[in-house]
């Protein structure tokens, strides 16, 4: 165990004003594959397919998934040189509070913790989905009932639930037990991708590349209803946008399990910045394939041959299912993959819990739930993870499944809000850097800083623009109304209890109480 890079870390955390309270076990190798876990390019690559394919065709998938990739990049770089130098768990809530202010902070907090209540749940709702309509019918079962019928409601509601307890019971159990399973994760995502990629090009009918650089409108009924119709292509292009940006999200949890990182300065960044551009590459190869594999086919009425790609949108959200059973690959190669595919999502869905319990634990620590924060911000002295903020959590994204069950919201409200949050400690880095922001971590960007940053704010922007657009506009009344009454209770109880993360003369002060706290964690 490299003691005095642990030793460094513990130095920097006691002088942010925190007790190294969470066990800190992760390499970097585990901090950047709890990223891409909840990333998992087979997770929203697979499920939200439709999303890009019954937008702009083709092109969705060629041009809009590294464009949306390098978005991300961008966002991951901007992100990495803040928590290098605030290596913290929660870390966008304390860089918001620290660069911008005490109301920011607070806000980019529940934005977040919104946007990763959201991974969770939509990612839960996708396993069962997955589960019901790949590995029921391996035995014989047929989904419709569980996934169509008229109980599909309650069926997903108690697949949910005991996906999301078991999630819960790992997490609670110790930061050692879910570093192995995303570590696994890791390995498996891409031995899955690849297996999944090589084998649809193999049994392929015929390849035609220009397929994906090929821009074809595909809202309303010819992309089976998944987007509205009425839209121009242009409008298509950008909805289709919310596949990559939807997929490439959640890296914020290599920032949130700082703490629990060794050398995290250096580490968090990395982690994050390697988990987005392996996503960005290995999923756009696998979507590429999917759109590549799509089989054409003669019309029963008129026997004209049909593009595949028109035929795949037409399916909605039906369409990898659709491909995986047009395809001539081996069953057992099916079968296997089926198992991993699920696997992957079950995992990145674990992922996503740990990285919000730890924004939950991160600012109930510095009193951000009032009356509530003592327990959350409760770490047990057995497994040394905070077991309250973790069931907190589970409770959380259950609840959000009841009033947006639809997948597509879900995916949608993940993607808007995370980006939102993400944005926000940037935006106050801006004004920041160079002025209240004078100390840095290894991780710098020198003269990209700025130019990144504000891509990152005008990107954020776009996106939540993008993603309210009907059939999601439902998420404008929810983006209102939280604002609205965020500001509310802010002004009216908050502004004049929350004192933030602890600053200046505060982090002196507290320096006595952080060696009781740990004292007290390593009796036990």
């Amino acid at each position: 165990m490299p003691t005095d890079s642990m030793n460094q870390d513990e130095k920097v955390l006691h002088e942010m004003g925190y007790a190294q309270e969470l066990r800190r076990r992760m390499s970097f190798f585990s901090n950047f594959a709890i990223s891409f876990s909840i990333i998992c390019i087979i997770a929203g690559g697979i499920t939200a397919l439709q999303v890009g394919l019954s937008a702009a065709g083709g092109a969705s998938i060629g041009i809009g998934w590294p464009l949306g990739g390098l978005f991300a990049l961008i966002v991951a770089a901007s992100m990495g040189q803040i928590a290098s130098a605030y290596p913290t768990a929660g870390g966008l809530y304390h860089w918001s509070s620290i660069l911008g202010g005490r109301l920011w902070g607070w806000i980019t907090a529940w934005i977040n913790m919104l946007g990763l209540v959201f991974v969770v749940s939509s990612v839960n709702v996708g396993v069962w989905l997955l589960f019901a309509n790949l590995i029921l019918p391996m035995f014989g079962v047929d989904p419709a009932p569980y996934t169509g019928g008229d109980n599909a409601y309650w069926w997903q509601l108690a697949a949910v639930i005991v996906i999301t307890l078991t999630q819960a019971i790992f997490n609670h159990v110790g930061i050692r037990v879910t570093t192995m399973l995303t570590d696994f994760s890791g390995y498996l995502i891409f031995v899955v991708a690849i297996i999944l990629t090589i084998a649809l090009l193999v049994y392929a009918p015929s390849i035609h590349l220009s397929r994906l650089w090929t821009f074809t409108n595909y809202t309303g009924d010819a992309g089976g209803g998944v987007w509205p119709g009425g839209s121009s292509l242009f409008v298509a292009f950008m909805l289709g946008l919310l596949l990559p940006m939807y997929t490439i999200t959640g890296f914020d949890a290599s920032a949130h399990t700082s703490e629990e990182t060794i050398s995290a300065q250096s580490s968090v960044p990395k982690g994050m910045l390697h988990a987005v551009f392996w996503s960005l590459l290995f999923g756009w190869i696998m979507v590429s394939a999917f759109v590549l594999a799509m089989p054409d086919q003669a019309d029963p009425k008129t026997k004209a041959m049909v593009d595949g790609v028109a035929l795949g949108a037409a399916q909605g959200g039906n369409v990898f299912y659709w491909l995986m059973g047009a395809s001539a690959m081996p069953g057992i190669v099916k079968g296997l993959l089926y198992i991993g595919i699920v696997i992957a999502n079950y995992i990145c869905a674990l992922s996503g819990l740990t990285s919000l319990s730890r924004m939950i634990f991160a600012f109930a620590r510095d009193g951000g739930f009032s009356v509530p924060s003592p327990w959350l911000r409760h770490v047990s002295s057995s497994f040394r993870t905070p077991v309250n903020a973790i069931w907190a959590g589970g409770v959380l994204t259950v609840l959000s499944t009841l009033y947006a069950s639809a997948f597509a919201t879900l995916a949608a409200g993940c993607a808007i809000f995370l980006y939102l949050s993400y944005a926000m400690p940037v935006a106050a880095g801006i004004f920041a850097e160079g002025n209240t922001w004078t100390k840095y971590g290894p991780f710098r960007l020198g003269f990209w800083s700025k130019p990144f940053a504000v891509l990152t704010v005008v990107g954020a922007v776009i996106l939540f623009l993008i993603g309210v657009q009907p059939p999601n506009q439902a998420l404008i009344v929810y983006s209102v109304g939280l604002v609205v009454l965020l500001l509310v209770i802010w002004f009216a109880l908050e502004s004049r209890r929350f004192q933030g993360p602890p600053i200046g003369d505060q982090i002196a002060k507290r320096q006595a109480e952080i060696a009781r706290e740990e004292a007290a964690l390593a009796k036990g």
